[in-house]
Protein backbone atom coordinates (compact mmCIF):
# COMPACT_ATOMS: atom_id res chain seq x y z
CA UNK A 1 0.00 0.00 0.00
CA UNK A 2 2.84 2.71 0.86
CA UNK A 3 4.32 1.45 -2.51
CA UNK A 4 2.45 3.85 -4.08
CA UNK A 5 4.59 6.90 -2.15
CA UNK A 6 7.26 6.31 -4.91
CA UNK A 7 4.31 8.07 -7.22
CA UNK A 8 5.24 11.06 -4.92
CA UNK A 9 9.43 10.81 -5.95
CA UNK A 10 11.34 12.97 -8.15
CA UNK A 11 14.37 10.31 -7.24
CA UNK A 12 16.87 10.63 -4.68
CA UNK A 13 14.39 12.24 -1.77
CA UNK A 14 12.13 10.60 0.95
CA UNK A 15 9.74 8.85 -0.84
CA UNK A 16 12.45 7.06 -3.35
CA UNK A 17 13.06 4.88 -0.47
CA UNK A 18 9.70 2.86 -0.99
CA UNK A 19 10.96 1.32 -4.37
CA UNK A 20 13.46 -0.75 -2.78
CA UNK A 21 12.02 -4.02 -1.75
CA UNK A 22 14.80 -4.28 1.09
CA UNK A 23 13.73 -0.92 3.04
CA UNK A 24 10.08 -1.80 2.99
CA UNK A 25 10.98 -5.31 4.30
CA UNK A 26 12.23 -3.58 6.94
CA UNK A 27 9.10 -1.07 7.68
CA UNK A 28 7.24 -4.39 7.62
CA UNK A 29 9.60 -6.10 10.09
CA UNK A 30 9.22 -3.21 12.31
CA UNK A 31 5.24 -2.91 11.62
CA UNK A 32 4.54 -7.07 12.92
CA UNK A 33 7.11 -6.76 15.72
CA UNK A 34 5.31 -3.92 17.33
CA UNK A 35 2.13 -5.23 16.11
CA UNK A 36 2.99 -7.97 18.22
CA UNK A 37 3.58 -6.44 21.32
CA UNK A 38 0.70 -3.93 20.98
CA UNK A 39 -2.00 -6.29 20.80
CA UNK A 40 -0.54 -9.40 22.63
CA UNK A 41 -1.69 -8.80 25.78
CA UNK A 42 -5.37 -7.30 24.99
CA UNK A 43 -5.72 -11.06 22.47
CA UNK A 44 -4.17 -13.18 25.32
CA UNK A 45 -6.74 -11.73 27.65
CA UNK A 46 -9.86 -11.84 25.71
CA UNK A 47 -8.81 -15.57 24.57
CA UNK A 48 -8.61 -16.34 28.22
CA UNK A 49 -12.22 -15.13 28.75
CA UNK A 50 -13.62 -16.59 25.80
CA UNK A 51 -11.87 -20.62 25.91
CA UNK A 52 -12.45 -20.85 29.74
CA UNK A 53 -10.17 -24.23 30.32
CA UNK A 54 -7.81 -23.47 27.27
CA UNK A 55 -6.53 -26.11 25.08
CA UNK A 56 -6.96 -29.72 26.62
CA UNK A 57 -4.00 -31.29 27.70
CA UNK A 58 -3.73 -35.07 26.18
CA UNK A 59 -3.67 -37.22 29.22
CA UNK A 60 -1.37 -39.21 27.70
CA UNK A 61 1.14 -37.23 26.91
CA UNK A 62 4.38 -36.03 29.49
CA UNK A 63 3.65 -35.41 32.50
CA UNK A 64 5.55 -32.26 32.47
CA UNK A 65 2.15 -31.07 29.91
CA UNK A 66 -0.24 -31.27 33.28
CA UNK A 67 0.88 -28.06 34.47
CA UNK A 68 0.29 -25.73 31.39
CA UNK A 69 -3.82 -27.08 31.93
CA UNK A 70 -5.86 -23.76 31.20
CA UNK A 71 -3.10 -21.84 28.84
CA UNK A 72 -5.20 -20.33 26.11
CA UNK A 73 -4.39 -21.37 22.22
CA UNK A 74 -5.04 -19.53 19.27
CA UNK A 75 -2.12 -17.25 19.44
CA UNK A 76 -1.48 -17.79 15.61
CA UNK A 77 -4.13 -15.09 15.33
CA UNK A 78 -1.45 -12.92 16.99
CA UNK A 79 1.33 -13.74 14.15
CA UNK A 80 -1.44 -13.82 11.27
CA UNK A 81 -2.82 -10.34 12.22
CA UNK A 82 0.52 -8.54 12.52
CA UNK A 83 1.89 -10.27 9.18
CA UNK A 84 -1.01 -9.90 6.77
CA UNK A 85 -1.85 -6.48 8.20
CA UNK A 86 2.44 -5.81 7.92
CA UNK A 87 2.30 -7.37 4.18
CA UNK A 88 -0.64 -5.49 2.93
CA UNK A 89 0.55 -2.16 4.31
CA UNK A 90 4.42 -2.77 2.85
CA UNK A 91 4.10 -5.33 -0.21
CA UNK A 92 3.73 -4.16 -3.69
CA UNK A 93 -0.45 -4.85 -4.00
CA UNK A 94 -0.21 -5.69 -7.70
CA UNK A 95 2.12 -8.77 -7.07
CA UNK A 96 0.42 -11.93 -7.91
CA UNK A 97 2.86 -14.02 -5.76
CA UNK A 98 2.02 -11.92 -2.60
CA UNK A 99 -1.65 -12.65 -2.93
CA UNK A 100 -0.93 -16.06 -3.63
CA UNK A 101 1.52 -16.66 -0.78
CA UNK A 102 -1.57 -14.85 1.63
CA UNK A 103 -4.35 -16.74 0.40
CA UNK A 104 -2.46 -20.00 1.21
CA UNK A 105 -1.43 -18.35 4.77
CA UNK A 106 -5.39 -17.15 5.42
CA UNK A 107 -6.92 -20.31 4.21
CA UNK A 108 -4.58 -22.62 6.75
CA UNK A 109 -5.48 -20.45 9.59
CA UNK A 110 -9.32 -20.67 8.84
CA UNK A 111 -8.72 -24.56 8.69
CA UNK A 112 -7.12 -24.74 12.17
CA UNK A 113 -8.95 -22.30 13.82
CA UNK A 114 -11.52 -24.15 13.30
CA UNK A 115 -9.96 -27.32 14.45
CA UNK A 116 -8.55 -25.42 17.72
CA UNK A 117 -12.20 -23.71 17.90
CA UNK A 118 -13.71 -27.25 17.89
CA UNK A 119 -11.25 -28.85 20.61
CA UNK A 120 -11.56 -25.57 23.09
CA UNK A 121 -15.46 -26.23 23.02
CA UNK A 122 -15.57 -29.81 23.24
CA UNK A 123 -12.46 -30.03 25.33
CA UNK A 124 -10.91 -32.99 23.73
CA UNK A 125 -7.86 -33.47 21.75
CA UNK A 126 -10.55 -33.87 18.57
CA UNK A 127 -11.26 -31.42 16.62
CA UNK A 128 -12.67 -30.92 12.88
CA UNK A 129 -12.02 -34.36 11.44
CA UNK A 130 -8.38 -35.23 9.64
CA UNK A 131 -9.77 -36.04 6.04
CA UNK A 132 -11.92 -32.69 6.43
CA UNK A 133 -9.12 -30.93 7.13
CA UNK A 134 -6.65 -32.64 4.54
CA UNK A 135 -9.61 -32.16 1.92
CA UNK A 136 -10.00 -28.61 2.08
CA UNK A 137 -6.43 -28.30 2.89
CA UNK A 138 -5.61 -29.36 -0.73
CA UNK A 139 -8.37 -27.66 -2.46
CA UNK A 140 -6.46 -24.32 -1.08
CA UNK A 141 -2.93 -25.70 -1.87
CA UNK A 142 -4.31 -26.77 -5.64
CA UNK A 143 -5.51 -23.29 -6.07
CA UNK A 144 -2.50 -21.91 -5.24
CA UNK A 145 -0.50 -23.98 -6.91
CA UNK A 146 -2.20 -23.59 -10.25
CA UNK A 147 -1.51 -19.66 -10.06
CA UNK A 148 1.97 -20.05 -9.09
CA UNK A 149 2.61 -22.30 -12.20
CA UNK A 150 0.25 -19.88 -14.20
CA UNK A 151 2.37 -16.75 -13.25
CA UNK A 152 5.96 -18.59 -14.17
CA UNK A 153 8.04 -17.79 -16.70
CA UNK A 154 7.12 -20.36 -19.95
CA UNK A 155 10.46 -21.66 -19.44
CA UNK A 156 9.66 -22.80 -15.60
CA UNK A 157 6.27 -23.54 -15.98
CA UNK A 158 5.49 -27.13 -15.18
CA UNK A 159 9.35 -27.82 -14.31
CA UNK A 160 10.65 -29.59 -10.94
CA UNK A 161 13.90 -27.51 -10.35
CA UNK A 162 16.82 -29.33 -8.57
CA UNK A 163 19.83 -27.68 -6.00
CA UNK A 164 22.93 -28.15 -7.10
CA UNK A 165 21.74 -28.98 -10.84
CA UNK A 166 21.89 -25.62 -12.76
CA UNK A 167 20.93 -26.99 -16.34
CA UNK A 168 18.83 -29.93 -15.24
CA UNK A 169 14.95 -29.66 -14.62
CA UNK A 170 12.27 -32.03 -14.63
CA UNK A 171 8.97 -32.06 -16.60
CA UNK A 172 6.02 -32.52 -14.61
CA UNK A 173 3.89 -31.14 -16.90
CA UNK A 174 0.30 -31.18 -15.30
CA UNK A 175 1.60 -33.34 -12.31
CA UNK A 176 3.32 -29.74 -11.11
CA UNK A 177 -0.13 -28.84 -9.86
CA UNK A 178 -0.69 -32.00 -7.40
CA UNK A 179 3.30 -31.65 -6.44
CA UNK A 180 2.92 -28.25 -5.01
CA UNK A 181 -0.20 -29.22 -3.73
CA UNK A 182 1.81 -32.14 -1.57
CA UNK A 183 3.83 -29.51 -1.06
CA UNK A 184 2.09 -27.34 0.71
CA UNK A 185 -0.37 -29.50 2.93
CA UNK A 186 2.95 -31.41 3.76
CA UNK A 187 4.77 -28.34 5.01
CA UNK A 188 1.64 -27.03 6.85
CA UNK A 189 1.24 -30.67 8.89
CA UNK A 190 4.43 -30.94 9.45
CA UNK A 191 5.00 -27.41 11.29
CA UNK A 192 1.54 -28.59 12.78
CA UNK A 193 3.01 -31.56 14.44
CA UNK A 194 6.02 -30.03 15.08
CA UNK A 195 4.06 -27.59 17.74
CA UNK A 196 4.28 -28.76 21.09
CA UNK A 197 6.33 -27.55 23.09
CA UNK A 198 6.60 -23.81 24.37
CA UNK A 199 8.36 -22.37 21.36
CA UNK A 200 9.25 -24.46 19.75
CA UNK A 201 7.88 -24.29 16.37
CA UNK A 202 7.94 -20.74 15.98
CA UNK A 203 12.00 -20.49 15.78
CA UNK A 204 12.47 -22.79 13.19
CA UNK A 205 9.28 -21.23 10.90
CA UNK A 206 11.25 -17.85 11.10
CA UNK A 207 14.38 -19.27 10.22
CA UNK A 208 13.05 -21.09 7.62
CA UNK A 209 10.93 -17.82 6.65
CA UNK A 210 14.57 -15.74 6.41
CA UNK A 211 16.21 -17.94 4.51
CA UNK A 212 13.34 -18.26 1.91
CA UNK A 213 13.57 -14.30 2.09
CA UNK A 214 16.74 -14.47 0.94
CA UNK A 215 16.15 -17.14 -1.73
CA UNK A 216 13.11 -15.38 -3.33
CA UNK A 217 14.86 -12.06 -3.43
CA UNK A 218 17.31 -13.45 -5.16
CA UNK A 219 16.01 -15.16 -7.51
CA UNK A 220 13.69 -12.30 -8.67
CA UNK A 221 17.03 -10.61 -9.90
CA UNK A 222 18.23 -11.18 -12.36
CA UNK A 223 21.82 -10.22 -11.62
CA UNK A 224 21.67 -12.14 -8.72
CA UNK A 225 20.31 -15.11 -10.96
CA UNK A 226 22.80 -14.93 -13.18
CA UNK A 227 26.14 -14.46 -10.59
CA UNK A 228 24.33 -17.30 -8.49
CA UNK A 229 23.71 -19.54 -11.71
CA UNK A 230 19.90 -20.03 -10.63
CA UNK A 231 16.57 -19.65 -12.22
CA UNK A 232 15.19 -16.44 -12.56
CA UNK A 233 11.60 -16.13 -11.46
CA UNK A 234 10.52 -12.56 -12.07
CA UNK A 235 8.44 -10.47 -9.12
CA UNK A 236 9.28 -13.09 -6.41
CA UNK A 237 11.46 -10.41 -4.54
CA UNK A 238 8.45 -9.35 -3.28
CA UNK A 239 8.30 -11.83 -1.00
CA UNK A 240 11.20 -10.70 1.49
CA UNK A 241 8.44 -8.68 2.45
CA UNK A 242 5.70 -11.02 3.35
CA UNK A 243 9.10 -13.12 5.04
CA UNK A 244 10.12 -10.20 7.13
CA UNK A 245 6.54 -9.72 8.53
CA UNK A 246 6.49 -13.17 9.56
CA UNK A 247 9.99 -12.91 11.37
CA UNK A 248 8.44 -9.34 12.86
CA UNK A 249 4.80 -11.11 13.71
CA UNK A 250 6.69 -14.35 15.29
CA UNK A 251 9.26 -12.43 17.16
CA UNK A 252 6.15 -10.79 18.93
CA UNK A 253 4.00 -13.53 19.24
CA UNK A 254 7.46 -15.28 20.82
CA UNK A 255 7.36 -12.93 23.40
CA UNK A 256 4.29 -14.32 25.21
CA UNK A 257 5.21 -17.92 23.86
CA UNK A 258 8.36 -18.31 25.83
CA UNK A 259 8.28 -20.53 28.58
CA UNK A 260 6.49 -20.84 30.54
CA UNK A 261 4.18 -20.06 27.39
CA UNK A 262 1.17 -17.68 28.13
CA UNK A 263 -0.69 -18.76 24.70
CA UNK A 264 -0.15 -21.51 22.39
CA UNK A 265 -0.15 -21.06 18.60
CA UNK A 266 -2.81 -23.96 18.01
CA UNK A 267 -3.98 -25.02 14.68
CA UNK A 268 -4.36 -21.69 13.62
CA UNK A 269 -0.79 -20.57 13.45
CA UNK A 270 0.96 -23.31 12.85
CA UNK A 271 -0.97 -24.64 9.90
CA UNK A 272 -0.79 -21.25 8.64
CA UNK A 273 2.87 -20.52 8.94
CA UNK A 274 3.53 -23.99 7.37
CA UNK A 275 1.43 -24.02 4.58
CA UNK A 276 2.90 -19.74 3.53
CA UNK A 277 6.27 -21.97 3.72
CA UNK A 278 4.84 -24.43 1.15
CA UNK A 279 3.57 -21.79 -0.80
CA UNK A 280 6.61 -19.56 -1.26
CA UNK A 281 8.87 -22.94 -2.33
CA UNK A 282 6.40 -23.64 -4.82
CA UNK A 283 6.33 -19.97 -6.04
CA UNK A 284 9.99 -19.29 -6.23
CA UNK A 285 10.99 -23.21 -7.70
CA UNK A 286 12.77 -23.87 -4.70
CA UNK A 287 10.16 -27.16 -3.35
CA UNK A 288 12.94 -29.43 -2.63
CA UNK A 289 15.32 -26.81 -0.83
CA UNK A 290 12.50 -26.68 1.34
CA UNK A 291 12.59 -29.54 2.58
CA UNK A 292 16.19 -29.29 3.43
CA UNK A 293 15.88 -25.84 5.53
CA UNK A 294 12.70 -27.69 6.68
CA UNK A 295 14.32 -30.59 7.77
CA UNK A 296 13.75 -30.30 11.06
CA UNK A 297 9.95 -30.50 10.11
CA UNK A 298 10.33 -33.35 8.41
CA UNK A 299 12.18 -35.28 10.71
CA UNK A 300 9.18 -34.83 12.85
CA UNK A 301 6.71 -35.39 10.64
CA UNK A 302 8.48 -38.46 9.73
CA UNK A 303 8.69 -39.32 13.28
CA UNK A 304 4.77 -39.74 13.36
CA UNK A 305 4.50 -42.06 10.43
CA UNK A 306 6.97 -44.59 11.28
CA UNK A 307 5.46 -44.63 14.44
CA UNK A 308 2.14 -45.25 13.46
CA UNK A 309 3.01 -47.93 10.44
CA UNK A 310 5.48 -49.80 13.27
CA UNK A 311 2.85 -49.70 15.64
CA UNK A 312 0.08 -51.46 13.17
CA UNK A 313 2.41 -53.74 11.58
CA UNK A 314 4.08 -55.05 14.71
CA UNK A 315 2.60 -53.72 18.28
CA UNK A 316 5.30 -52.49 19.21
CA UNK A 317 6.28 -48.52 19.42
CA UNK A 318 10.06 -47.20 17.62
CA UNK A 319 9.67 -44.32 19.28
CA UNK A 320 8.78 -43.42 23.18
CA UNK A 321 6.45 -41.20 21.81
CA UNK A 322 6.10 -39.62 18.84
CA UNK A 323 6.56 -36.72 17.42
CA UNK A 324 10.28 -37.40 18.25
CA UNK A 325 10.12 -34.00 20.27
CA UNK A 326 8.20 -36.11 22.73
CA UNK A 327 10.33 -39.36 22.37
CA UNK A 328 13.35 -37.08 24.27
CA UNK A 329 10.53 -35.45 26.80
CA UNK A 330 10.12 -39.30 27.75
CA UNK A 331 14.24 -39.94 28.01
CA UNK A 332 14.16 -37.25 30.31
CA UNK A 333 15.47 -33.91 28.14
CA UNK A 334 14.52 -31.00 29.90
CA UNK A 335 11.96 -28.65 27.81
CA UNK A 336 14.32 -25.76 26.86
CA UNK A 337 17.31 -28.00 26.06
CA UNK A 338 15.34 -29.61 23.48
CA UNK A 339 13.51 -26.63 22.45
CA UNK A 340 17.18 -25.01 21.82
CA UNK A 341 18.94 -28.08 20.50
CA UNK A 342 16.03 -28.22 17.76
CA UNK A 343 16.47 -24.24 17.00
CA UNK A 344 20.22 -25.11 16.84
CA UNK A 345 19.55 -27.94 14.13
CA UNK A 346 17.35 -25.75 12.52
CA UNK A 347 19.53 -23.35 11.93
CA UNK A 348 22.30 -25.54 10.38
CA UNK A 349 19.90 -26.84 8.08
CA UNK A 350 19.50 -23.42 7.02
CA UNK A 351 22.49 -22.52 6.39
CA UNK A 352 22.92 -25.93 4.73
CA UNK A 353 19.41 -24.53 2.30
CA UNK A 354 21.29 -21.21 1.49
CA UNK A 355 24.81 -23.06 0.22
CA UNK A 356 22.58 -24.80 -2.29
CA UNK A 357 22.23 -21.53 -4.10
CA UNK A 358 25.64 -21.09 -5.07
CA UNK A 359 26.37 -24.72 -4.99
CA UNK A 360 25.85 -25.64 -8.65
Amino acid sequence: MLYWLTTLSEGGDFFNLFRYITFRAGGAFLTALVFGFLFGPPLINVLRRTQGKGQPIRLDGPEGHLVKAGTPTMGGLLIIAALTTSTLLWARLDNSYVWMVLFVTLGFAAIGFADDWAKVKKQSSAGVPGRVRLLIGFVIAGLAAAWAAWHHPAELTGQLAFPIFKAYLLDLGVLFVPFGMIVIVGAANAVNLTDGLDGLAIMPVMIAAGTFGIIAYAVGRTDFTEYLDVHYVPDTGELLIFTAALIGGGLGFLWYNAPPAAVFMGDTGSLALGGALGAIAVATKHEIVLAIVGGLFVVEALSVIIQVFYFKRTGKRVFLMAPIHHHYEKKGWAEPQIVIRFWIIALILAMIGLATLKVR
